[in-house]
């Protein structure tokens, strides 16, 4: 018995290593005459090490090298921050902060000497959106919302769990530019339709706009965001690879199932402001519903345009919403130099688009929606500072569902279920867990907002200003934000 055993671990262990040499000498062979890698040619079997630890080598860094506070484009210390409050497992750490408050750019609250007590805090106040303008304007309850990701760009299970979580937490949702789905509506939170460059889900047969779609859709979300640009990719339209376009996702956008998805890189039906604001009043007058718009800041021609036009017009031609989204923001797929170099920084961004608004007499019509990695609360409280009315994040949500950052939103294969339509991958996000931690980010986002404001002296988080909040300017030196973007004066 004992022979036989070891005769066969024999044959085995002979077996196994004739196929080691025989894979060995056949990458010898393919890399030495292939022609397309030259480190292959030259260093054949070992060169495919160089490339399997270049394509690992973000991993490591992301698990072992690097910092909390290094990393791009969400550090650990971040992540980790949605991962807690998702799982209500609160804010609380001991032995001082990571963040180094030297650094430009940092955001240092001015407390107040004798903080706002317990009982004399107020919750802080919805707002309504097309008051006056639209049909049936929209109460806006929470200052932390879900930013665009459309059913496509992300799976079925993340739909449906942002759907059901925020409805707990009484924000909106919105579609994103790949139309209505079913699983948007699931939870019956509020949702907001974006209309992108191809009007996918408000499309005719011809790829045109379709106002009795429009009109249909109105019945069924609480209002309606034209996408102009976003800051992931500004000038450039959507892409969803084939792969990823199922037949479902096919009939919801009106396009063919399996080839990819190119929205053009604007609308061509709006050549202009002029036409832009004839837009916004058209198809308000058709659903019903508040209209706003979506698109990212390269400059102040734009926006200044765009407030004398609607001085000019008449401010029932205003949108009733515009987000601004930072040139930092990007949880879709785009071309690298876009996502790094065009458009302005939200930080930039937001305080001169205001200024504009409050010069124009506009503030108080068109509510103010920030966007582009405001994923914790300091920045949440920051942008309520520099003027924003809401706080719009993708990627925030993204973590509160799972997301680890693997980097593969694009290639369908996610590991974790949240941008990938392989049934396998999406079983390991189970919808009942993660609504509830969608949920439990979101109030902990606002919560948190709140305690920024009490520890400022303030009632609520609404009365936020300026002055509140100081940025780093150089090691040691700070700068109130009023100071270093004043306040417009008004005749």
């Amino acid at each position: 018995m004992s022979n036989a055993m070891d005769l066969l671990t024999y044959i085995f262990s002979t077996m196994f290593g004739l196929v080691v040499i025989g894979l060995i000498v056949f990458w010898f062979i393919q890399d030495i005459t292939q022609k397309k890698h030259s480190i292959l040619r030259n260093y054949p079997i070992i060169g495919r090490l160089r490339f399997f630890f270049e394509e690992q080598g973000k991993y490591f860094r992301q698990y072992f090298f690097s910092n909390d506070r290094e990393e791009m484009p969400f550090n650990r210390a971040t992540r980790n921050w949605v991962y807690r409050h998702s799982k209500d497992k609160g804010g609380l750490i001991g032995f001082g902060s990571t963040i180094d408050l030297r650094d430009p750019g940092a955001i240092i609250f001015v407390n107040a000497a004798f903080p706002i007590l317990e009982e004399n805090q107020l919750p802080t106040p919805p707002l309504l959106i097309g008051e006056g303008y639209a049909k049936h304007p929209f109460v806006a309850k929470s200052i932390i919302n879900i930013s665009g990701m459309s059913y496509g760009a992300i799976s079925k299970p993340a739909v449906r769990a942002l759907s059901l979580g925020a409805v707990q937490a009484g924000c909106w949702l919105n579609t994103g530019e790949g139309g209505l789905a079913p699983y948007h509506l699931e939870g019956k939170c509020d949702v907001i339709m974006q209309i992108g460059t191809a009007k996918y889900g408000i499309r005719d047969e011809h790829g045109n706009f379709s106002a009795q779609r429009a009109e249909e859709l109105g019945e069924l979300v609480k209002a309606f965001e034209i996408k102009l640009s976003q800051g992931a990719k500004p000038g450039k339209g959507g892409l969803l690879p084939g792969g990823k376009i199922t037949e479902e996702i096919s009939i919801i956008r009106g396009i063919p199932a399996f080839r990819d998805s190119i929205s053009p890189n604007r609308h061509k039906d709006i050549n202009n402001i002029d036409e832009l604001l004839e837009k916004i009043n058209y198809i308000r007058e058709v659903t019903g519903r508040p209209v706003g718009i979506k698109t990212a800041i390269g400059g102040w021609h734009f926006i200044n345009e765009l407030c004398d036009c609607i001085v000019r017009k008449g401010l029932h031609y205003a949108p009733d919403f515009i987000t601004i989204d930072g040139g930092e923001g990007g949880s879709g797929a785009a071309p690298q130099t876009l996502m790094d170099s065009v458009s302005l920084p939200i930080m930039e961004a937001l305080p001169r688009v205001v200024d504009s608004l409050i010069e124009s007499r506009l503030k108080d019509r068109i509510r103010v929606v920030a966007a582009g990695k405001l994923v914790t609360s300091t920045q949440g409280a920051w942008a309520l500072c520099a003027g924003a009315d809401f706080v719009n994040t993708a990627r925030g949500f993204m973590f509160s569902l799972g997301c680890i950052q693997a980097m593969r939103c694009h290639k369908n294969t996610c590991p974790t279920g949240v941008t990938t339509h392989n049934p396998r991958l999406q079983s390991g996000l189970v919808v009942e867990e993660k609504c509830v931690r969608v949920a439990n980010y979101a109030r902990n986002y606002n919560k948190e907002v709140a305690m920024i404001a009490h520890s400022c002296g303030l009632r609520h988080a609404r009365e936020f200003r300026r002055e509140h909040v100081r940025i780093v300017e150089t090691a040691g030196k700070s700068i109130a934000m009023n100071m270093l973007y004043p306040y417009p004066e008004i005749e």
